[in-house]
């Protein structure tokens, strides 16, 4: 049983850090995935409005501790 702060939690927060998702896609959890993704995306998309400059750090740290902090199915 891994728990948090495991080997695989730590390797899929290092993949959030690059891409928001990636870290969730690598422990399986695709809807999670998308979703850090396309919220990050569309973040980026609104750095025209500014906002963006806002939400792109929020949604990346977001990814990463999501990823880091998942516990699998006992």
């Amino acid at each position: 049983m891994a728990g948090q702060g495991s080997g695989g939690n730590v390797l899929a927060a290092i993949c959030s850090f690059f891409i928001p998702g990636l870290g969730q896609l690598v422990q399986g959890r695709i809807l999670a995935a998308l979703f850090f993704f396309i919220a990050y995306a569309v973040s980026w998309a609104l750095v025209v409005l500014l906002i963006g400059y806002i939400l792109v750090p929020i949604f990346l740290l977001w990814a990463i501790i999501d990823a880091a902090r998942f516990k699998g199915a006992s």
